[in-house]
Formats: structure tokens, C-alpha cells, sequence
């Protein structure tokens, strides 16, 4: 399953390091971050519950750079 979350985040290089911790996160599959659209694309693994890997995601994110967002 694929979902798409707006995101805020206010450079690439902070964009960058957003990916990089959502793709580290149990469950996904794979993440991508487009600073310019600001949205996050999240692949999940099969069998996982998107809400509670996606907290996860924003726990990581939120651990590399503190002031991005995510909106669920």
C-alpha cells in the first residue's frame, strides 16, 4: 500500500534527512520527500498498519529535524 502525506519542512537538505529516517523505519517499504511539492510518499511493507507506522515515521523525523511536520 502507497500514501501520499503533506509535509512541512523548510529546506532540502532537511527534506533529505526526513527520507533517509522514514526509510530506516519498520514497516516501510520505501519513502521519498519532495521539498519542492512538500509531500511524503510512503510505501508500507505488507501486512502493516499504516497510522502506527506512520507515527513511528514522525517520531523519527521529528528526531533529525525537530521542525518538520507531517499531517496524517
Amino acid at each position: 500500500m502507497k500514501k501520499t502525506y503533506k509535509i512541512d519542512v523548510d529546506c532540502a537538505n532537511c527534506a533529505n534527512k526526513m527520507e533517509a529516517a522514514a526509510q530506516k523505519t519498520a514497516g516501510v517499504k520505501t519513502a521519498t520527500v519532495s521539498f519542492m511539492t512538500l509531500k511524503m510518499t510512503v510505501e508500507f511493507e505488507e501486512g502493516q498498519d499504516p497510522k502506527a507506522v506512520m507515527e513511528q515515521v514522525r517520531q523519527n523525523c521529528k528526531k533529525v529535524e525537530d521542525e518538520c511536520e507531517i499531517y496524517l
